[in-house]
């Protein structure tokens, strides 16, 4: 196959979950293959992740979050449909939950983001690269709009899309994260109007929902790419995004957004996919393909220097899985 030439941002999430999590994002990215990181304000470790990305300039996006541990805004002083009795977000299937029910009060979801982006400028001193979200929350019908409007708002320009091709045929996943994954991406799919309204950017295509944890490996990336690239004239340049969660497990009761690490934090798989990264097959295998690892200033400068408009090419990340 002979692939397009494609400007590839590897994004580690969940930077300031935890102090191990952040010395295993560090680790990548001084290895050269996490090109960008997306920064939980409310993490314990914010404040020394923010201080690591400023020592080695990283670039830095904030990676939202209405799902785990304690609000940041206004929510944290008094009642709120975000959430629960203890003072704690809903999880991430709660909050999906209370967001099909209608029990989400979205102006309390707007003040929460212009909180968090509020403190990402405290500890970082400017606007995020980029704004994504904790387990993909930004893309739930009603969410979406409200996310929109507030990035539009501050200026920010760019987030993901996560729309994998072929997820659907990723049976390895097993049933509850192949599920999971699918309606991610039908989400996803339909914040496309939204997004674009509002002058939102993304990479052309985006990989990460099929080799999280224990399923990644250099294969399966390379196999995701091939997936999103397929049937795309080798002519045609494009961009993408592969979302990571590298790190070393964390220990308990460090770590977490207030109510400690999740499992998957503390579970071997982190560490895998920071191994993964860090072996040298991965990177020479992406040279090999045409394949550049870049960062957001790259693609800017990109876009700007060929005057590309806003909206990035829809057609081939937006097939129908099968």
């Amino acid at each position: 196959m002979a692939w397009p030439r494609v400007q590839l941002v590897v994004t580690a999430d969940d930077f300031g979950y935890c102090p191990r999590r952040d010395e295993g994002i560090l680790a990548a990215f001084l290895a050269g293959t996490v090109t960008s990181v997306s920064l939980l304000v409310n993490g314990t470790s914010a404040e020394s992740a923010a201080e690591l990305a400023r020592r080695y300039s990283i670039p830095t996006g904030l990676h939202a979050n209405l799902s785990e541990g304690r609000p940041v805004g206004p929510a944290l002083h008094g009642n709120s449909s975000l959430l629960s009795p203890e003072g704690f977000f809903l999880g991430k299937m709660g909050f999906r939950e209370a967001v099909a029910a209608g029990d989400i009060a979205l102006p309390q979801v707007r003040e929460e983001l212009e909180a968090q982006l509020s403190r990402f400028r405290e500890l970082l001193g400017r606007p995020p690269t980029h704004v994504d979200a904790h387990q993909h929350v930004h893309v739930l019908p009603g969410v979406c709009q409200v996310f929109a409007e507030v990035l539009h708002a501050y200026g920010v320009r760019f987030t993901r899309l996560p729309v994998e091709r072929g997820i659907g045929s990723c049976t390895w996943l097993g049933t509850p994260a192949h599920a999971f994954a699918c309606t991610v991406e039908r989400d996803a799919q339909a914040a496309v109007g939204p997004f674009s309204r509002h002058g939102l950017r993304w990479t052309d295509t985006f990989v990460g929902l099929s080799t999280c944890g224990r399923h990644m490996s250099a294969q399966r990336v390379l196999g995701a790419l091939a997936r999103a690239l397929e049937g795309i004239p080798a002519s045609q340049p494009l961009t993408a995004e592969l979302m990571v969660h590298p790190g070393y497990p964390s220990v308990p009761p460090f770590g977490g957004c207030g109510q400690g690490p999740d499992a998957f934090s503390c579970s071997w798989e982190r560490l895998h996919e920071l191994q993964v990264l860090m072996e040298p097959t991965l990177k020479t295998q992406l040279a090999q393909d045409s394949i550049q690892l870049s960062t957001l200033d790259d693609l800017h400068s990109k876009w700007a220097e060929e005057g590309v408009p806003c909206e990035p090419t829809l057609e081939p990340i937006l097939e129908p899985s099968p």
